[in-house]
């Protein structure tokens, strides 16, 4: 049986980490510190009216979590980051309903633990709310 180092907390702490970064450079930066712990980490922006941006989010975030091999590319890792990805949303919905959005979802993992958070603005224009929806999943590590 694997120690925890890590609770789901901590690696909630990580997505949140990755998903606020402002650019590559930082969002680099940030994977590379995490990786040291041995915690992976992934980013990947986002943008649009929210109601139709909600399908193109889930499998933006399934497809980064799996390119970057935080969960095997099959419907078990699939489904773990979908689902995430599916509570932080639903965090977020009522005040992203009807408008434009824009930001980051950050995944991260440690053995059996995956966040994903997302970081973004709501709004028109310059005019925008901000608000961030944080999700837990268990993934079986073997």
């Amino acid at each position: 049986m694997e120690e925890t180092k890590y609770l789901s907390l901590d690696i909630g702490r990580a997505a949140l980490k990755i998903a606020v970064t402002a650019s590559r450079d930082e969002e680099n930066d940030v994977k590379s510190k995490l990786a040291k712990q041995d915690i992976t980490a992934t980013a990947v922006d986002f943008g649009g009216e929210f109601i139709h941006s909600i399908v193109k989010i889930v499998e933006r975030a399934v497809v980064a979590a799996q390119r970057q091999g935080l969960v095997p590319d099959n419907h078990i890792g699939a489904g773990a980051v979908a689902g995430a990805t599916s509570a932080a949303l639903e965090q977020v919905k009522n005040k992203a309903m009807g408008f434009n959005v824009g930001g980051k979802i950050g995944i991260a993992r440690y053995g059996e633990h995956l966040c994903v958070a997302i970081y973004m603005g709501v709004g028109v224009l310059n005019l925008n709310e901000m608000c961030v929806g944080l999700a837990h999943r268990s993934i079986y590590k073997a």
